[in-house]
């Protein structure tokens, strides 16, 4: 069953662990599960997507139950109306707050632009030996992303050589194989904590919040963040 977080007539929200695809992808032919159906099956009602998570991303995922909810809310994240929130542990130490200008290219070659702000709510340094270094150091951001390209997040935190533990497509290898043989840990530790936005149907302020999944709160644990965990 599927944690469903928001309910009203027009709109519904879902807490998407990791793991899970919206809906069907022809660069994901192993998947057998997606959001979409799972959540249509479980209300028995057709649901429209609005936006997207990645595969590996937990968190806020909206639908729509109706079209013109639907076409609304999809204007809405066009025009970056919607305020979104994520949670990732990332490598290294990151300063206190931070702001990422960079463009990011689509499949075809299109430069888009792009931006993220992002403030840091905790660092550890754990006496765990990788490579060179003694120690190994870690970051736990809130980020804000005023654009919604395709991974602009990933490709952001790794271009300001802080990538997102767990990314394996553009994080670090070898941090991903130490928490994979060291923790047990081969999760993405990305999370879409929170959506604000107006609603289509009334125009009122709404919030919609995710609690964070196991593994993100298994690896919080493990770097000391136990004073951030109880915060969030």
């Amino acid at each position: 069953m599927l944690s469903i977080i928001y309910r009203d007539e027009d709109l519904i929200a879902i807490n998407k662990p990791n793991g899970l695809l919206v809906h069907r992808s022809p660069i994901a032919a192993d998947a057998s599960e997606f959001a979409l159906q799972l959540l249509r099956n479980q209300i028995n009602q057709h649901v429209y997507p609005v936006h997207r998570l990645d595969r590996k991303t937990s968190g806020v995922l909206l639908f729509a139950l109706n079209k013109p909810a639907e076409i609304a809310m999809q204007q809405q994240f066009s025009n970056n109306q919607v305020i979104k929130s994520y949670l990732a542990i990332v490598r290294g130490h990151t300063p206190e707050t931070g702001a990422i200008d960079y463009p990011l290219k689509k499949e075809n070659g299109t430069v888009q632009e792009a931006f993220t702000a992002y403030t840091t709510l905790a660092h550890t340094e754990l006496p765990v030996a990788l490579g060179k270094h003694p120690t190994s150091r870690y970051s736990l951001i809130r980020a804000n992303p005023t654009t919604g390209r395709m991974h602009q997040l990933r490709k952001h935190f790794s271009h300001i050589f802080h990538p997102i533990i767990g990314d394996r497509t553009h994080g670090c290898n070898k941090q991903n194989k130490l928490f994979t043989e060291t923790w047990e840990m081969n999760t993405m530790m990305l999370h879409a904590q929170q959506l604000q936005f107006t609603h289509p149907m009334n125009d009122k302020p709404i919030t919609v919040q995710a609690s964070l999944q196991p593994e993100f709160e298994r690896m919080m644990l493990l770097m000391g963040w136990n004073d951030a965990l109880i915060m969030l």
